[in-house]
């Protein structure tokens, strides 16, 4: 085989011309597209770069505000037991106030009860003591007894006091006297207390005479508006209701 130096001038040729297609052709749109993918993976991985990093910081903050959350609830599990303490206690001592306003409550109650059956056993005391006096003095009760108070009665009529005769005169003024006795008034008797009446009362006095039984000795006199009881019955009354009214206080 010969050598031929057009064929072999040709060749190079047309070798340098395929390098010099393939550079601009081939090559450089490669290069620029593998230099572009390169760039791509290059910013694929700076933001994965960047992800990875954001990502440890959050969970970095995470992680913080983990143990804030629980530093949070330890705080928030302190208040509140502290309020279900202080509630607890205020709730007991509503109790315990309530507790002792019944308790006085049923102290107060059981006290006025008491007063009460006391009052009611010294009442009937006194009211059976009063049945027994009137009794005792219902088997004294005799005229002489009778006579011995209206004797009584005169001399306190002559030693009453300047009020009770200034009272007397003008109740004389307008009004009759009326004398109402257990037993019977003799004459003697009768012109004594007309007498004694028309004394104090210094002028004429029209009289009345009438009995009652039931005054037991003594008797009721009355001339207007004023009265004179003077009878056992009547202290009887007067005893009662003084009694009474010392168990009341």
């Amino acid at each position: 085989m010969e050598f031929d130096g057009t064929t072999f001038a040709l060749e190079i040729i047309n070798f340098l011309v395929l390098v010099w297609l393939l550079q601009h052709f081939l090559y450089q749109p490669v290069t620029a597209a593998i230099a572009q993918r390169q760039a791509g993976i290059e910013k694929i991985l700076a933001d994965a770069q960047a992800t990875r990093s954001a990502a440890d910081a959050l969970k970095f903050q995470y992680e913080n505000r983990t143990a804030e959350w629980e530093q949070e609830k330890a705080e928030a599990r302190r208040q509140l037991q502290q309020e279900m303490e202080a509630e607890r206690s205020r709730r007991m001592a509503a109790l315990q106030a309530a507790l002792d306003e019944e308790r006085n409550k049923l102290r107060a109650v059981e006290q006025r009860r008491d007063l009460e059956q006391r009052q009611h056993l010294e009442a009937e005391a006194i009211a059976e003591g009063g049945r027994f006096a009137g009794r005792l003095l219902s088997s004294l009760a005799s005229p002489e007894l009778e006579n011995r108070i209206l004797l009584l009665l005169l001399d306190n009529l002559r030693h009453l006091p300047e009020q009770q005769v200034h009272a007397l005169r003008a109740a004389g003024q307008s009004g009759e006297l009326k004398v109402i006795s257990t037993y019977t008034l003799n004459e003697a008797q009768r012109a004594g207390l007309t007498e004694a009446f028309v004394v104090l009362a210094e002028c004429p006095v029209g009289c009345e005479f009438d009995q009652d039984p039931t005054l037991i000795a003594g008797l009721r006199i009355s001339i207007g508006p004023w009265v004179l009881r003077a009878s056992l019955l009547d202290e009887l009354h007067f005893f009662a209701e003084a009694q009474h009214a010392t168990v009341r206080h």
